[in-house]
């Protein structure tokens, strides 16, 4: 029973303490109570007997029962000579043919004697002591026990609450406030989460003007070296420079969204898509100057799936840009097959396990270490997955959607292959 039992939760340990402890309280109580009227008993069947034992010896000197006595030991006749004959039946004919016999009738005590100097019925109105003293110990030990469980879980009552807080800081929201004036433990450590929370709030919003600052300087000299690249009158570098400083345009759009995600203060905007159509948009955000000398693309089987567009082509775009720019012959193999869609190239294993390249700035070979954390980051937030793997010189990486009630919504027949 108990291997069954499973307590994780600090309120359920207390409770199950205090569960034992008043199971506990109770089951010595009964014992008590239970040996308390035994010994109540004995001493009335004790009481009983030196009283047999006195009316026989002074009704053989004497020739009666000496009621008297019987009266100040709170002991009534009920019957002399067997004239009450209801009484009688109650008992029934073998407890009359006894010389000695404890009858409880209706919670009635009757004392049967039928010796051969007379024939009595008597009535014991003592009843066994309550324990009074005991209760009431009781009583105090229940209600100390009470007093302490609530006093206990009041105590722990603030937990619940910073927990709660603490899931929605985890959520993204900074907003929140876990100061207390309590001398606890339980204060202190809700105050100093609540240091944590506002430095960790000033740091972020200290990098958030830093990060947009920066993209708002660049974004001057980007749109003025385009309208100085009007003026070149060669068409050919004309349009390279547009595409130089489009590009450039476009990585701090992307770095802004990047910087929006890792924040948590982004709303990102799920809506109904083709995969093929996903494949599209990454391909275009590229920029490629000739798709088709870098990319082989096959469409096994097309899928539909939510998606925020501008985000999922994003975490695509740098899955295939990093396949062309590891690659030694700059060539990537798509495949599009629901629901998955694994981008592929021929190069060397990843050098340390796939986990450390899903931290920001680790240590990269010609980048800044953000491809793989931007995927990972934006497949998150889709509730999809990412998987390596390395098989005979080929480097492969999958988005995987484990979940098709979130992300896949409905699938298509095969659209063959696409070049």
């Amino acid at each position: 029973m108990f291997e069954r039992l499973q307590v994780h939760s600090l309120r359920s340990k207390i409770d199950l303490i205090f569960a034992f402890a008043l199971i506990l309280l109770i089951t010595l109580f009964t014992a008590l109570l239970k040996s308390s009227y035994d010994r109540s008993f004995e001493e009335i069947e004790m009481q009983e007997r030196a009283n047999i034992h006195y009316l026989y010896l002074y009704y053989l000197q004497y020739g009666k029962i000496d009621t008297d006595y019987l009266a100040s030991q709170n002991i009534k006749v009920v019957d002399a000579g067997g004239k009450n004959v209801a009484l009688h039946r109650l008992i029934g004919p073998e407890g009359s043919r006894k010389k000695f016999e404890v009858v409880h009738i209706r919670l009635h005590r009757y004392i049967l004697i039928n010796n051969d100097r007379f024939k009595l019925i008597l009535e014991n109105m003592n009843r066994p002591r309550y324990p009074l003293e005991l209760t009431l110990a009781f009583a105090g030990a229940l209600g100390l026990l009470i007093l302490l469980y609530l006093w206990i879980v009041r105590s722990i009552r603030p937990l619940s609450e910073l927990k709660r807080k603490i899931i929605r800081f985890s959520q993204g929201d900074l907003d929140i406030q876990c100061h207390s004036d309590r001398k606890d433990e339980i204060a202190e450590v809700a105050n100093a989460f609540d240091r944590a929370v506002r430095t960790i709030r000033d740091l972020l919003q200290a990098r958030q003007l830093l990060l947009r600052a920066i993209m708002h300087e660049l974004k001057t000299p980007i749109a003025k070296g385009r309208f100085l690249s009007e003026m070149i009158d060669d068409p050919r570098k004309r349009e390279r420079f547009h595409a130089i400083f489009s590009r450039l345009n476009l990585l701090i759009d992307e770095f802004a969204k990047v910087e929006q995600i890792s924040s948590k203060n982004f709303q990102p905007d799920f809506r109904p898509y083709k995969a093929s159509d996903i494949l599209e948009g990454s391909v275009d955000l590229l920029m490629l100057e000739d798709p088709a000398k870098h990319l082989h693309t096959v469409i096994r089987q097309d899928f539909t799936l939510r998606a925020d567009f501008e985000l999922l082509t994003l975490a695509l775009k740098n899955l295939i840009d990093n396949g062309i720019k590891y690659s030694p012959d700059r060539h990537v193999d798509i495949l599009i097959s629901a629901p998955k869609i694994v981008v592929s190239n021929r190069g060397e294993p990843l050098k340390g396990p796939i986990e450390e390249y899903f931290t920001p700035f680790h240590a990269s070979q010609g980048g800044l270490g953000l491809g793989l954390y931007i995927v990972k980051s934006i497949l998150d937030l889709h509730g999809m997955e990412l998987e390596y793997r390395y098989e005979e010189g080929q480097v492969s990486f999958t988005i995987l959607y484990r979940k098709p009630d979130r992300s896949v919504i409905s699938t298509n027949n095969p659209v063959g292959a696409k070049e």
